[in-house]
Parts: C-alpha cells; structure tokens; sequence
C-alpha cells in the first residue's frame, strides 16, 4: 500500500533469495527461536520488533526457515497476538497523532489530506482483515474510540 497515494515509480527495498535455503551458521534450534519469540512477546514487543532482535541480536535471518511456521502463526498458538494486528494499530496510532496535529492547525490541509489516506488505509486493512477472520464481523473503524491504541 505504499505506492497508492503517492506518484513514487517505486518501492526500494531488498529482494529474497530465489531458493530459500536455511544458512549453516545458525546454532539455534528451532525451539529455542519459539522460546525466544514467546519471551520477547511476553515483554510487550510486536512481531516486527521480534524479527529486527532476532535478525540483529541473535544472527536468525528467517524464523520461517528455521521453524516452519510464520511468526504470527507461533504467536497464535501459543495466544500471544494482540487483539488488533500491529500494521492497523500503527496505523490508528497516526491518524490519533494527525488529529491531535489538526487541532492545534486547523489549516493545514497536506495534514488532513494524509489524515483521509491514512483512514482509508485503515478502512481497506479492516476489509481485509474481517475477510480472512482476524478481526470480527462486525468490527468498525471509529476515531472517536481510536484514542485508546495510542
């Protein structure tokens, strides 16, 4: 979704390998990474902060290659993800900062223009997500109650 408000030719960023093969220089196993993984969700870190300490801190380049399984989906068996996914909170956490911006700048209009993209990114991610089950049926975006995810 990051080309869609935007007249960017692009998105840079690094590709994966073609042939994902597991590198020989980790020495972790498997269930120490889930370890690790629980243990880090326990202390209040989102998936993406989990795969950056693992990645940085412990040399683990892909929790998929080495477990199996997605991350979210070692965070769902063992029911440590959050009630709402981590791209729509970061999302609700925008929009409450640009609000909170509007009101002290009522006219700064590049300011709303982004508050309107960033709630019909919100819109769409819900759409989606009510379609794969993730969030419920009758769950609905409203800024007025949005204040409590930032």
């Amino acid at each position: 979704m990051a080309k869609m408000h935007s007249r960017a030719r692009g998105n840079a960023h690094s590709n994966k390998p073609l042939k994902p093969v597991l590198p020989v220089w980790i020495r972790h196993k498997p269930k120490e990474v889930e370890m690790l993984i629980s243990k880090f969700s326990k202390e209040g870190k989102t998936a993406s902060e989990i795969g950056i300490i693992l990645r940085d801190s412990y040399g683990i380049p892909s929790v998929k290659l080495l477990t199996g399984k997605r991350m979210q989906e070692l965070l769902a068996e063992k029911k440590l993800l959050g009630e709402l996914p981590e791209d729509m909170v970061a999302l609700m956490r925008r929009s409450v900062l640009v609000r909170k911006h509007l009101e002290a700048n009522k006219h700064d209009m590049p300011a709303l223009r982004g508050l309107q993209f960033t709630e019909s990114k919100i819109k769409r991610l819900a759409k989606y997500y009510k379609k794969n089950g993730r969030l419920a049926a009758d769950w609905k975006y409203d800024p007025a109650n949005v204040k409590i995810y930032a």
